[in-house]
């Protein structure tokens, strides 16, 4: 059974930051990202991760400002969230694919999810 537990988020003030933490179990091999809901709004694609780490993609909203990493030997992703913007406010959701790597479209091949965690910027 796959299972992914977010954690690290919280409340910071615009231009702080946070580091998102997802911890996953029952999977193997997998490319990782991360995905956010905002209140009233569809989900919308964070960054994603190759399983070996070589190969990552960001939103442009979020490039030059996050910074997705991986750790496999915890099997476990992490975002590192810089110079954070009120329009980041958002329940940041860890995902997993089935393979190694992601592909454009399709929530870039992600097929399970965690339960989110809450960043909560404030202005």
């Amino acid at each position: 059974q796959v299972q992914l537990v977010e954690s690290g988020g919280g409340l910071v003030q615009a231009g702080g930051s946070l580091r998102l933490s997802c911890a996953a179990s029952g999977l193997s091999n997998s490319a990782m990202g991360w995905f956010r809901q905002a209140p009233g709004k569809e989900r919308e694609f964070v960054a994603v991760i190759s399983w070996s780490g070589a190969s990552t993609y960001y939103a442009d909203s979020v490039k030059g400002r996050f910074t997705i990493s991986r750790d496999n030997a915890k099997n476990s992703v992490f975002l590192q969230m810089n110079n954070l913007i009120p329009d980041d406010t958002a329940v940041y959701y860890c995902a997993a694919a089935r393979g190694p790597t992601y592909k454009y479209g399709d929530n870039y091949g992600m097929r399970f999810w965690g339960k989110g965690t809450l960043v909560t910027v404030s202005s």
